[in-house]
């Protein structure tokens, strides 16, 4: 594979930047700005395969399977900060959706050298999370081609599980080891090479979609609002009492009550306040509904 490397649109060298060495500082950041504007149209390109991809992980994932991301260094990481978002965003368990990255927790921070191409490492990984087949594992490359990205992937398609392939290539050795390949296609970076800027930005718009709207599939936002927040800090505890006051109508003091009797969990606390429930009355009544707030309110 690496034969082809410098066949790979993400490698070339665009001439309308080869003199930014030379630049001022404004003008190399316009031409920056300028080439990133490109990459939500190349996300566009690919909204149906998004789409296919997450009905897929939500039909498995409601029946209890997780949500794997695995990439190497900058995919890598996008994929475990997108993952890590989960829980404080839509209460998940931090099991539900996990990155796995090529070298693991030290290649966030450092290169670890020889990682992105240990493939049989990318399948340890998978074999690791005794990933089944109600998972869905994720694969996300620029190029396209990342060994240790590779293993996983035939890993877990040997394991049952669904298999998708994110990268910003045509026609990549990933999408043809995935079910469902996904080719942001954003052409040369501003650096040649350095996938960290359009590709990486691609990706992470990707994985936006991916997560937000599996999770909105789920039921675990209420409309728009983040329904399932984490009451972790000040800031969410106040989030979520605009919530509980915005959907029930009550005020401040009376949301922010139920909020505390609700052991900050604002689904739990709409609920009591809509239906006259105690906490463990609300409980009962969203798990009668499959957890869906929409349901249990209107129910």
């Amino acid at each position: 594979m690496i034969e082809r490397l410098p066949e790979l649109s993400t490698e070339q060298s665009d001439p309308r930047y080869s003199q930014i060495d030379r630049l001022p500082t404004e003008q190399i950041a316009r031409l920056m700005n300028q080439a990133d504007a490109a990459v939500p149209a190349a996300v566009a390109v690919a909204l149906p395969a998004i789409s296919a991809a997450v009905d897929a992980i939500v039909a498995r994932m409601a029946e209890g399977g997780r949500l794997l991301y695995v990439g190497a260094g900058t995919s890598g990481r996008l994929a475990v900060l997108d993952a890590s978002e989960c829980p404080p965003t839509f209460g998940t368990d931090p099991s539900t959706v996990q990155g796995v990255i090529a070298g693991g927790p030290e290649a966030l921070t450092h290169s670890v050298e020889g990682a992105e191409d240990d493939a049989p490492a990318g399948a340890a990984a998978m074999a690791d999370l005794e990933v089944g087949p109600l998972d869905s594992v994720v694969g996300l490359s620029a190029s396209g081609r990342a060994p240790f990205v590779l293993g996983a992937l035939g890993e877990a398609a040997a394991r049952g599980a669904l298999t998708a392939a994110v990268s910003c290539n045509e026609g990549t050795p990933l999408s043809a080891a995935a079910e469902h390949a996904i080719e942001v296609v954003v052409g040369a970076e501003v650096v040649a090479g350095s996938t960290r800027l359009k590709a990486g930005t691609a990706q992470k718009l990707v994985l936006n979609m991916i997560s937000t709207i599996s999770m909105v599939r789920l039921g675990r936002t209420y409309g728009n609002q983040m329904i399932e927040v984490s009451t972790v800090n000040s800031k969410l505890v106040e989030r979520a009492r605009r919530m509980v006051s915005d959907i029930t109508g009550a005020d401040s003091q009376t949301a922010g009550a139920a909020l505390d009797a609700a052991g900050g969990h604002a689904k739990i606390a709409v609920v009591m306040l809509r239906h006259g429930l105690d906490a463990e009355g609300a409980r009962a009544l969203l798990r009668s509904h499959g957890e869906r707030l929409s349901d249990a309110l209107s129910g």
